[in-house]
């Protein structure tokens, strides 16, 4: 209690007993006394009056409640990233933190038959980007997918607005986008190169930024072709997406691609964390493939073929090689080609595979098979007598033979040799009783020479051509099937035929591929090709000696295509043409087919070309010389020596 000096107490005394005055002068009040009075301001000059604080203990309390609830609110979310959601925020923060890349297999090469490569894979990379790397915060100016555009756009040979929006995607979180892919390590090198010239800046002048910093590269490969434009029909291509796109390139796409495989890695700013550690799953190569071309042989037919295309101003050509007694294909060439490591500037009418994928009537070279079924039913021999007059009525058409003539006395052999339509007609008439009974005879031997069905290669596009049932062969069509119109076929077909008389009458399946070579380095040999009897090794040996006429004797007409020291086997083909644009008869398709040596056959060459504009337009003329100059090549490399024995040289002509 606050004491009161004696001026300030009231003077009213209280009755009760005296007290001792307490030392000082001043006496406690008494029981009863009346309470002391506020003091009020301190005199002037007195000393202040001292303060007191109230408790803290309210204060503290408060701030423990705040600093509890702060804590609990901290808890409950740590409880939520770490248990309620942690899954989901573990996974939001490996996509950002975590990248996988595809690791492109090692595509399998195709070689031919020696081992020289036609199509092999070298090292190439896709240049890549992180499109947050070129923001504005990051770089510090707002045009760094402009700038960096620029500088890449002539590298790369990309549009510089499409590489803009690439590296500017609306997709903001976007972490990884391709800008090029399967470049060469050339291109490669000259980013790098920039990005570090561009470093190098950045570091001495603090305004200028490194707007290459987000570029990248992953390890891919790339396809190439060694021989460019070579034996590209068989090939085929790759696409921009690394698959097979056209030829064997896509026939065998599962043999060759290999199995792709992955790899997942932290990284940070673009660039791999080498301490956090990686997962891989290795790519698988493909297996390469070999085939049964001769590179060498091939590069003779492509240019034989192409230089009489371009003298002949024609539409296109084809080759065929073909060895007799395997059925193998040696060479397989078309005019025009391109080449399928620059598809870019190549001309999309010529992409695929004429020899295989067009159809055409075939002509006189289809003589082959009607003879084959006269001599095979037993119906003629070679030295049987056919009087062949200028025209012959049959059914609701007028025929006649290549050129004006008066009437011809001619053996079996010699309607061969001398290429006459009339002759065939006759032959391939005395097959039945009637007209529709020779039908269905013709028909089984053409089907069993492979017209009207595939060739059993599985190549993409490849037409089987067309041969209708006999019942549906309309009055011509009866009498024009024998000598090669109103069917069709293609190259291959047309060489085959004339393999499987070469081969003694066996028909061998035509095969491309000998083997595949797996990344151990076993060598897996492809199945056995089907083979099939046709006609008899008698009929087989007859018209190898009656096709030697169409050559060796001067009525022949197929002696452009003589080689001297070797005996040659062959037939001239001059069809009417079937425009395709029109689907009318337009211009010719001259052939020419054999096989030599006549008499122990190795090598058979078919050559077919379409629509010549310049010079003569028959076969003879114009696919003999390329047929001697592909032969001539083909035995040489081989190594197959002349036989030495002389030909047959059976009669033409007869004298009434």
């Amino acid at each position: 209690m606050t004491e009161v000096s004696d001026r300030e107490a009231p003077h009213r005394r209280v009755p009760g007993p005296a007290r001792p005055v307490r030392s000082g002068g001043r006496r406690p009040p008494g029981p009863g006394a009346r309470p002391a009075r506020r003091p009020g301001p301190p005199p002037r000059g007195a000393a202040p009056r001292v303060i007191r604080l109230g408790s803290p203990r309210p204060r503290l309390r408060l701030i423990a409640v705040a600093l509890t609830l702060v804590l609990l609110a901290f808890v409950v979310r740590l409880l939520q990233v770490q248990a309620v959601d942690a899954g989901t925020y573990t996974a939001k923060a490996e996509v950002n933190r975590y990248v996988v890349h595809t690791l492109a297999a090692e595509r399998g090469g195709i070689t031919d038959r020696n081992g020289v490569a036609l199509a092999t894979t070298v090292d190439a990379y896709d240049i890549t980007a992180d499109p947050t790397m070129f923001t504005r915060e990051r770089l510090k100016t707002g045009d760094g997918p402009e700038q960096a555009a620029a500088l890449l756009a002539p590298i790369l040979g990309e549009d510089q607005d499409d590489l803009v929006a690439r590296l500017r995607p609306k997709n903001t979180e976007l972490r990884y986008v391709r800008l090029a892919q399967r470049q060469t390590p050339q291109v490669w090198n000259q980013i790098k190169d920039l990005k570090k010239a561009l470093t190098a800046k950045a570091e001495s002048d603090p305004k200028a930024a490194n707007v290459l910093a987000g570029v990248f590269a992953d390890p891919s490969n790339k396809r190439i072709y060694p021989g460019g434009d070579l034996a590209a029909g068989i090939l085929g291509w790759v696409s921009a997406d690394g698959k097979g796109g056209g030829g064997l390139e896509r026939q065998l796409e599962g043999t060759l691609a290999g199995k792709d495989g992955k790899i997942r890695y932290a990284q940070s700013g673009g660039r791999q964390v080498p301490t956090a550690g990686s997962t891989e799953t290795p790519a698988v190569p493909g297996s390469d493939v070999e085939l049964t071309i001769d590179r060498d042989i091939q590069w003779a037919a492509q240019d034989a073929i192409s230089r009489q295309v371009a003298d002949s101003g024609a539409d296109e050509g084809y080759v065929i090689v073909q060895d007799t007694r395997t059925g193998e294909i040696l060479a397989m060439a078309d005019s025009p080609g391109f080449d399928p490591g620059d598809l870019a500037h190549a001309d999309p009418t010529a992409l695929g595979n004429g020899a295989l994928q067009d159809a055409y009537e075939p002509g006189s070279t289809a003589k082959v098979m009607s003879m084959a079924a006269v001599l095979e039913e037993n119906v003629a021999t070679p030295g049987t007598h056919v009087v062949v007059p200028n025209r012959l009525h049959r059914g609701d058409r007028l025929f006649k033979d290549d050129v004006d003539h008066a009437t011809w006395n001619l053996t079996l052999n010699g309607v061969l040799a001398k290429s006459s339509n009339i002759g065939t007609i006759l032959a391939t008439g005395q097959l039945g009783k009637t007209q529709r009974e020779a039908n269905q005879v013709l028909y089984s031997y053409l089907r069993k020479f492979g017209i009207g069905g595939y060739s059993g290669l599985g190549f993409p596009g490849e037409t089987k051509g067309i041969l209708a049932p006999p019942q549906q062969w309309s009055t011509s069509q009866q009498y024009t099937i024998p000598f090669g119109q109103g069917v069709s076929l293609n190259a291959l077909q047309a060489a085959s035929v004339y393999s499987t008389i070469a081969n003694g009458g066996l028909r061998t399946a035509p095969t491309l591929v000998r083997g595949t070579r797996g990344a151990d380095g076993g060598f897996t040999k492809a199945p056995e090709p089907d083979k099939r009897r046709v006609v008899s090794a008698k009929t087989a040996k007859t018209l190898a000696q009656m096709l030697e006429s169409v050559v060796d004797d001067e009525q022949g007409t197929g002696t452009k295509a003589r080689i001297p020291g070797y005996r040659v086997a062959g037939k001239t083909g001059t069809a009417n043409r079937v425009d395709p644009a029109t689907g009318k008869y337009h211009g010719y398709t001259s052939s020419f087919a054999g096989f030599a040596p006549a008499d122990q056959p190795r090598v058979t060459v078919y050559c077919a070309i379409q629509n010549a504009t310049r010079g003569s337009h028959f076969g003879g003329q114009i696919c003999g010389p390329v047929y001697k100059q592909v032969m001539e090549f083909a035995l040489k490399t081989l190594q197959v020596p002349p036989t030495g024995a002389p030909p047959a040289r059976l009669p033409v002509d007869f004298t009434s």
